[in-house]
């Protein structure tokens, strides 16, 4: 058996200002935006992160060692982020939040309005072909892929410069893009650079932005469903260089649920006979999603975390002939209030059948900004303890989880949580928890 990876001999203190440029300033940026600059001034509860309100567990049961996470592992302080962001409308944060209608104007958005109308964001590259329903002006002046890459590069410079931060965090909180298989111009790094040149079609403005960041050393996260960084080039290139990436697409309302009761039901055993999932949004996200390509972008994200967990592979009698059904409907009239309705046949002792109903009325943005949150300290976590590559610990946070090529990814929201928290404990130099607990019954 192989020895255990050692863990990094220390972590880079969280010294000075950390820079976060979100790609997108609509209702997921502008409400993570809104809630940090919110709890610095105690006018509201970071609830949902567990960066800011989750505890771990260190040693025995019995130890009674359970500090907040932020207390256990060095991570930027919410005082010391600075924003930036690109958008393909000129709303500042003040006038996006008000308009995502996520926060209440009164109560959360006019205390801090000074500081969210300072931020402003830059003009986004972006091709229209590539998210048709949105109808943004505020782009660059040109569609050629090589102009657009440099003119991202040149405005995370700016931002180090002109905000003076000693460190850089890229998340991705913008719209989803038409689907996108991995092809040649995706494999190496050569071929990527000759298709930008080339102008070619298969390059979206979202691989634009990771490969920036990358060759700027910024740590990337993609709260999307779109390729982004998940193609085996821009993977290398982040290993390589040691910079963390990770993604895909923020896990907030019914996928959320499912990654709960999946396993459940995998581990009593119970049958699946099929899984309708549909959804009503009438937010920014959905309009796009409203275009049938940009959908299935979507739809191959949410359909592949049954199959994942139940594994139909090796419990064929159990899940092997499951119908899953996923639709997302564009509703106006409930903006970010988003519904999920799941019904799920399941089936029990000598095949007889039951139900299971989930009607989750949730709001995306308000589940989504912890997730952003977390995700913009741990990905500088990672690069201060000098973790680049996939972050697959950060499988939590994702819907569709990056992993290493030929391996498939972990769903289970426990799982994954368990691997998150030994990360840490890795990172920290404490011992891994195995749940085994004979400890407590082999004493001498």
């Amino acid at each position: 058996m192989s020895s255990p990876t050692p863990s990094p001999k220390s972590v880079a203190p969280a010294e000075g200002k950390l820079g976060v440029l979100t790609v997108g300033l609509g209702a997921v940026a502008s409400t993570l935006i809104a809630g940090v600059e919110l709890a610095k001034r105690g006018q509201g509860t970071p609830i949902g992160s567990m960066t800011q309100m989750g505890t771990i567990r260190l040693g025995k049961r019995t130890d009674g060692r359970t500090p907040l996470v932020k207390d256990f592992v060095p991570l930027a302080r919410l005082e010391d982020i600075v924003w930036g962001a690109w958008d393909v409308f000129p709303d500042d944060a003040y006038v996006a939040a008000s308009r995502a209608g996520v926060l209440e104007q009164g109560k959360h958005i006019e205390s801090i309005s000074e500081t969210l109308r300072e931020i402003r964001p830059m003009k986004a590259a972006f091709e229209r072909r590539f998210a048709r329903n949105l109808d943004g002006t505020h782009t660059m002046d040109t569609v050629d892929k090589r102009a657009m890459l440099n003119a991202i590069r040149a405005d995370i410079n700016r931002f180090r410069d002109e905000k003076k931060v000693d460190r850089v965090v890229m998340i991705w909180c913008a719209s989803t893009e038409i689907y996108i298989e991995p092809g040649a111009q995706h494999a190496t790094i050569e071929a990527f650079e000759k298709a930008i040149d080339a102008n070619d079609e298969m390059i979206a403005p979202s691989m634009l932005y990771a490969y920036a960041a990358l060759l700027e050393g910024v740590p990337f996260a993609n709260g999307s469903p779109n390729l982004a960084v998940d193609m085996p080039c821009l993977r290398q290139y982040a290993t390589d260089n040691n910079i963390p990436i990770s993604g895909k697409d923020f896990k907030t309302g019914q996928t959320l649920m499912k990654t709960v009761l999946a396993p459940m039901l995998k581990a009593r055993q119970l049958g699946l006979a099929g899984w309708y999932s549909t959804n009503i949004l009438g937010n920014r996200d959905g309009e796009v999603l409203d275009a049938p390509e940009n959908f299935k972008t979507k739809e191959e994200s949410k359909l592949g975390v049954l199959e994942d967990i139940l594994d139909p592979a090796n419990n064929p009698e159990l899940y092997g002939n499951v119908f899953h059904k996923v639709s997302i409907n564009y509703y106006p009239p409930r903006g970010d209030n988003k519904e999920g309705w799941d019904n799920i046949d399941i089936v029990g002792w000598m095949g007889y059948p039951m139900q299971i109903k989930v009607d989750f009325l949730c709001r995306d943005s308000i589940l989504a900004a912890p997730l952003a949150l977390d995700l913009i300290l741990y990905s500088d976590l990672a690069q201060r303890a000098g973790l680049g590559g996939i972050q697959e610990w950060l499988s939590f946070y994702y819907k569709s989880p990056q992993t290493a090529p030929g391996l498939r990814p972990e769903h289970d929201l426990f799982v994954q949580l368990e691997k998150l928290h030994n990360t840490l404990r890795w990172i920290m130099n404490e011992d891994q928890i195995t749940h085994l607990g004979r400890e407590y019954y082999d004493q001498a």
